[in-house]
């Protein structure tokens, strides 16, 4: 845009530079002719008053004659000096080119630097749509537009999926990802557009897309809800439940899709019963974590704190995690199934964990720059445990 000003500043100046140059140069064509009409004027009165002179018998022939003529020489000297008057002038020809070039070329300035069509879409969107379908169109052109517009892709992906077009969802959420990077929730989007896309068959691919969702965010709740609907189409009902359990969580009291959702845990529940089996048992660890006061002016309230447990023994990938910030210390947080990173490695399942509360200034949960740590617990322990905040966090891999 900055390019389409300065080349419409430039048009502009042309034009005023044609428009004032014949009146410029009359201007100075005038000042000459009246500096010679002056000269003319001064030299007659000369003339007139030397002739006055002699015929009063001041002058003789003599001194009239080389008056005269002295007269004569500084009007003539004068006039050299002017410049001569020019006679050229521009014609029709040139202002009828430039009276047509200019705005061809205004226009031409303004389709490759004016973002034409972005100002059109711009009005258009600032109207609602009348149908689905013409959101979808609008953002189809808009993708067009700013093919680098990773939001825009977004956006176009979830309009795809409501209009249950789940390939052309797929490869939108795929570009989006290639602009912006492997953000949780968009890792979450394309895994789920991919599932329909394959008429709802689980894979290896989908699954570590969604693994690394919620390695990056546990609370990613696309990922959370595709698992969970992945476990139910592969009746591992309990894997359901947790993940639908763990979704719940994340949703305000008032959300109208909790009662769909709670719904499906039911259900769940139900077939599971029918098959012999029972729900697991719920394991629900509260904890409270506060901030040591020597931290309090060496972290942000922006940082983000992830809140685990992991297994005393065996792998240390967490077994549950939610994730806070400094601001919102102290809190109390309860860990259970539901709050599982992965489907296979269950709070339920351990005999004893450890429960740890890192700050990460990157919010990496692998990672950090000040961590609190309790000793062994067994699952079964119904008191609050405390966790403080207290020591660098020295470790450079995940716990």
């Amino acid at each position: 845009m900055t390019e389409f000003c300065l080349g419409a500043g430039l048009l502009l100046l042309a034009a005023f530079g044609v428009l004032l140059l014949p009146i410029l140069r009359g201007r100075r064509q005038q000042r000459e002719q009246d500096r010679t009409a002056l000269n003319v004027a001064l030299y007659q009165e000369r003339v007139a008053e030397l002739s006055a002179q002699a015929e009063r018998g001041v002058l003789d022939s003599a001194q009239l004659e080389r008056g005269c003529t002295e007269a004569a020489r500084e009007l003539l000297a004068d006039t050299e000096q002017a410049e001569p008057t020019r006679q050229r002038s521009l014609g029709i020809t040139i202002p009828l080119l430039l009276a047509v070039a200019m705005p061809l070329l205004a226009l031409g300035l303004y389709w490759h630097f004016g973002a034409a069509e972005q100002v059109k879409l711009t009005q258009e969107f600032a109207e609602p749509p009348a149908s689905l379908a013409e959101m979808t169109t609008r953002l189809e052109r808009a993708v067009e537009a700013q093919p680098d517009s990773a939001e825009s892709l977004y956006f176009l992906g979830r309009a795809y999926m409501a209009e249950q077009r789940p390939n052309n969802a797929a490869k939108a959420f795929e570009r989006a990802v290639a602009l912006a990077g492997r953000q949780p929730e968009l890792l979450g989007q394309w895994a789920q557009a991919q599932y329909f896309a394959n008429d709802k068959r689980w894979s290896p691919q989908l699954q570590a897309l969604a693994d690394e969702a919620l390695k990056a965010d546990p609370n990613e709740v696309t990922s959370l809800g595709l698992l969970g609907i992945a476990a139910f189409e592969g009746e591992r009902f309990n894997d359901a439940i947790a993940y639908w359990q763990r979704l719940l969580a994340q949703l305000p009291a008032g959300d109208s899709s909790r009662a769909a959702l709670q719904g499906g845990i039911d259900r769940a529940a139900d077939k599971l019963r029918a098959a012999g089996g029972q729900p697991t048992a719920a394991v629900q660890l509260k904890v409270r974590v506060e901030l040591a006061p020597a931290l309090q002016g060496k972290v942000k309230p922006d940082d983000s704190v992830f809140i685990f447990a992991r297994a005393s023994s065996g792998p240390g990938m967490p077994l549950a995690a939610k994730r806070v910030t400094v601001a919102q210390l102290p809190v109390e947080v309860e860990l259970s199934d539901a709050d599982a990173m992965m489907a296979q490695m269950k709070l339920s399942d351990a005999g004893q964990v450890e429960l740890v509360a890192r700050i990460s200034r990157s919010g990496q949960p692998t990672q950090g720059e000040w961590i609190g740590q309790s000793a062994p617990l067994a699952t079964s322990t119904q008191a609050a445990q405390h966790l403080i905040i207290d020591r660098p966090d020295s470790r450079e891999t995940a716990p």
